[in-house]
């Protein structure tokens, strides 16, 4: 497993790290520890969570694995905080979520969103603030468009707040948005990439069809909110090429799908969440075995 420099932090993480999302949620306590072991003994060592992961679950069994197993020190430990972004609201989230992880710092603390409402000074003076006091080590965001990010940059440079030093975005066949700004706005600026929904919450699976009822118990059954996403004309298209794809290239869309994330040369390390230890697998075989060039640019076209 390769491990890369988030950005220009000390921080060294691989390049598949754990999304902790379905822990707690999709998946138990005994079930998440054994995905957690088997991810470690392959090497991945970035976990990352947030608060509003099954209202704090994940966190929790998450922290109650770091203390079971004495891997704190073994590990980058990442999660997030959600909207409002105001001070009071951060140190509450902060102490919350050191309390579940069961830990005295996180190396981590991303802005899970952007907050139309809070002044940003604010929620990047309160970051710093946490940062000083040895709470946090470094500070990111998620979902966050260029232009957001581009913002806070300044706002940084010119107050002395502490930087963002990493980006969380979706990033897959279908969602491609960050490719014209964003990623090289990370380039310039030296920002660490972390992306997430490699398979499109499983919509690259190659399980769903433009015109069938969707498989009961998948994730599109159990969240319906990824449908108007994915279930677009677009989605399908890219959906059912990619399927094609697959078939003359002689392999799963799955292994298709992580491929061309883990191939793109801006990104710092994917997330990939898993239900089984299996699936820990998929990804690192995918890894392993990068496109051939002709499909990696048929691919790019999709």
């Amino acid at each position: 497993m390769e491990h890369r420099r988030l950005g220009r932090t000390e921080l060294q993480v691989s390049s598949i790290g754990m999304g902790c999302v379905t822990f707690g949620r999709e998946i138990d306590e005994q079930t998440s520890f054994r995905v957690l072991d088997h991810a470690i003994e392959c090497g991945i060592n970035l976990l990352d969570t947030a608060e509003a992961y099954a209202s704090g679950a994940s966190e929790t069994v998450l922290g109650r694995w770091i203390a079971s197993r004495n891997t704190r020190d073994r590990v980058v430990l990442a999660t997030k905080v959600t909207a409002p972004l105001s001070r009071t609201r951060i140190v509450e989230s902060v102490e919350a979520s050191l309390k579940r992880l069961q830990t005295d710092r996180i190396d981590l603390f991303q802005l899970h969103v952007w907050d139309t409402e809070i002044p940003l000074e604010e929620t990047l003076g309160t970051l710093t603030d946490l940062v000083q006091q040895g709470k946090l080590h470094y500070i990111g965001c998620s979902n966050w468009s260029a232009w957001q990010l581009a913002k806070a940059l300044l706002a940084s440079g010119e107050s002395g707040f502490s930087r963002i030093e990493s980006v969380q975005p979706p990033y897959n066949l279908v969602q491609r948005e960050i490719e014209p700004d964003l990623l090289p706005l990370c380039a310039d600026q030296d920002i660490g990439v972390i992306s997430y929904s490699p398979l499109g919450a499983g919509f690259l699976t190659g399980k769903y069809h433009r015109e069938a009822e969707v498989p009961i118990g998948t994730r599109f059954d159990v969240i319906p909110g990824h449908q108007p996403i994915y279930f677009t004309e677009n989605g399908w298209r890219t959906m059912e090429a990619a399927r094609r794809l697959a078939d003359e290239a002689g392999c799963s869309m799955i292994r298709l799908a992580l491929a061309w994330v883990f191939d793109n040369p801006h990104v710092t390390s994917v997330l990939v969440g898993a239900r089984k230890p299996e699936h820990v697998d998929q990804a690192i075989e995918a890894q392993n075995d990068p496109l051939a060039g002709d499909l990696r640019e048929r691919m790019a076209g999709l």
